[in-house]
């Protein structure tokens, strides 16, 4: 691509080159194209969507409805051809529907041309102009992007705010902007020394005279191009060792970015981790940006806000670049399960983080997922996660379904699996699935590969239901001699159980039941029992010991286990009576 940016207007005018590659087995008769500043306009989809919901996000509100014509945006296609004939097309909203001059036969390719001209929105969500901090342009889904086709067909989902699923492809870009601005964004500068600003040593600048510099991008095996542009941004980059070249741009004479200064290091802290941990980033570079309206991720950049304290800087810039494993090489279908790439990431991004700001342990990474799950399982207002993104009834459960439950399906999964079988199998996902579109089953594969265990019950009753998790120490019956623990499963949805005994004589004992449908266990150090039948609800656990030995019975869920109600995972026994009660 390559487009002419008139800064004054907000307007730009582009040409677009597509060589597409059908590599399905199907033939394909028509293309989809995503025109995603269409959803800037009053009565658009995501307008009309953000009035409408009963907890619209604050940042859109009714802000769509009050553009002007020089403020909304657009896509305006002024020519498409395939292979040098002209093609009739069909816009509807953010969607453009393409009738093709000849099929596309199975394994071969086809090139479409373009010329299109785009007004760039004043900035409301994710993408536009002059966003809350000052920052002029925010350039995220915008340009016209051919859709997604895999084994379901196409997937040409209207714009409305929330998740993509974007093509692999390689990226070459040329952007055409006033000199004085500075750029950031996807992919390697191939130009440095004629675009200077920070790129490149001030000996090896050679910047023609003139109103408007050439910024030249490419990319190889990505599946968006993000870019961002101010007159402002300060430029640093920071060289890992044995990883890639982070840049940072942000507004430094803005006294609320301070906090950038000291940034770089800790970030590249962050990556390592994140690289020995879940698979070595492939890429050559990363930009953190300051932009947009929050923070979002893109190929090798994200947009994030600046004017943060530390704590917050790192955490949400830990969120964006783990989108770089689940996302932008495990690139799975995030409109129709948000929360394999949110979720995910929320693991990984709560784990880096953990482990940079608490390097001795301090804290617990996934807490505030056990409280925000717990708190949407209560609410009446939870949905199965295998609802579309766009199609959620609230805000309010698709944000607690895709991060925090998504974030739990992977904690929960180590529990189940133990964690090196677990750590194992995050590495061999990475391997297998990068640069291909994985989905809920593919990874539930690859831990049943790795552990030996049947976990299909697990994806189904965690992504397909809203059923909940509740153990509970039912009591404890017995003599001076022998005793009996009845546990009692109160939720419909089962799992294995960790039970611990504390005796009066100050040792413990950890009990492991594997659930019936695993067929098969995880190895630890505790003592295995025969499985729990899940059409069971009562499970007995006979000791060899009195039950007056017996100080305390729990259930080692903490951390480990989304039960609803832990109030009842353990029970300590009063040896002032005689004998005991059943709850």
């Amino acid at each position: 691509m390559e487009i002419d940016m008139d800064v004054n207007t907000h307007r730009f005018e582009g040409t677009q080159q597509i060589v597409y590659h059908n590599n399905s087995p199907d033939t394909i008769n028509r293309v989809f194209y995503h025109l995603y500043f269409n959803a800037f306009q009053p009565g658009s989809m995501m307008d009309v969507r953000s009035r409408s919901i009963e907890d619209p996000d604050k940042r859109i509100g009714t802000r769509i409805s009050k553009l002007s014509p020089d403020l909304y945006g657009y896509h305006k296609i002024d020519l498409l051809k395939q292979d040098g004939k002209k093609l009739k097309f069909r816009i509807n909203g953010t969607v453009m529907e393409v009738s093709l001059a000849r099929p596309i036969l199975p394994g071969a390719k086809s090139t479409f041309t373009m010329e299109f001209n785009s007004q760039v929105p004043l900035q409301i969500r994710r993408s536009g102009w002059k966003n809350a901090e000052g920052i002029e342009f925010s350039m995220a889904q915008w340009y016209p992007k051919m859709a997604e086709y895999d084994e379901d067909g196409w997937h040409p989902d209207p714009y409305i705010a929330r998740e993509f699923y974007p093509v692999w492809g390689n990226y070459d870009v040329t952007i055409n902007i006033d000199s004085t601005y500075v750029l950031g964004g996807t992919g390697t500068l191939q130009n440095a020394t004629s675009v200077g600003h920070g790129y490149c040593k001030a000996s090896q600048v050679k910047r023609p005279n003139s109103k408007k510099l050439s910024w030249h991008f490419t990319a190889k095996n990505v599946h968006d191009f993000v870019w961002a542009a101010d007159p402002d941004y300060k430029h640093v980059t920071y060289q890992m060792k044995d990883g890639p070249l982070l840049h940072f741009l942000y507004q430094s004479k803005d006294t609320l970015t301070k906090h950038w200064k000291d940034f770089p290091e800790r970030c590249a802290k962050g990556f390592a981790y994140l690289s020995e941990h879940f698979g070595k980033y492939p890429f050559p570079q990363y930009s953190v940006i300051q932009g947009g309206d929050g923070g979002m991720e893109y190929p090798m950049a994200t947009l994030i806000t600046g004017r943060r304290k530390p704590g917050s800087l790192f955490g949400v810039t830990m969120h964006e670049a783990a989108h770089s494993w689940y996302q932008m090489l495990l690139s799975s279908n995030e409109s129709r399960y948000p929360w394999l790439d949110e979720g995910f990431t929320n693991y990984a991004g709560n784990e880096a983080y953990n482990k940079v700001m608490f390097p001795k342990g301090k804290g617990d990474p996934h807490k505030g997922s056990f409280i925000s799950y717990t708190d949407l399982a209560r609410s009446g207002k939870e949905e199965p996660m295998s609802t579309h993104a766009d199609h959620y009834h609230t805000n309010f459960a698709y944000g607690k379904a895709s991060y925090s439950k998504g974030e739990l399906f992977l904690v929960q999964m180590k529990y189940i699996v133990g964690e090196e079988t677990f750590n194992k199998g995050m590495k061999r996902y990475f391997r297998e699935w990068s640069f291909k579109h994985p989905d809920p089953s593919d990874f539930v594969r690859i831990m049943e590969k790795e552990s030996g265990m049947v976990l299909d019950w697990y994806l189904q009753y965690w992504m397909n239901s809203t059923k909940t998790i509740d153990y509970g120490v039912k009591g404890i019956k017995g003599t001076s001699k022998e005793s009996t623990i009845v546990l009692e499963r109160i939720g419909l949805m089962p799992m294995p159980v960790e039970m611990v005994v504390e005796f009066e004589n100050g040792k413990s004992e950890t009990y492991y039941i594997p659930m019936g449908l695993m067929n098969g266990s995880k190895e630890g150090e505790f003592t295995e029992l025969s499985p729990w039948a899940w059409v069971n609800t009562i499970y007995e656990v006979p000791l060899k010991k009195g039950a007056d030995d017996i100080k305390k019975v729990y259930l080692n869920f903490e951390r480990n286990v989304a039960d609803i109600n832990p109030e009842n995972n353990s029970m300590e026994l009063d040896h002032s009576y005689e004998y005991y009660f059943m709850r």
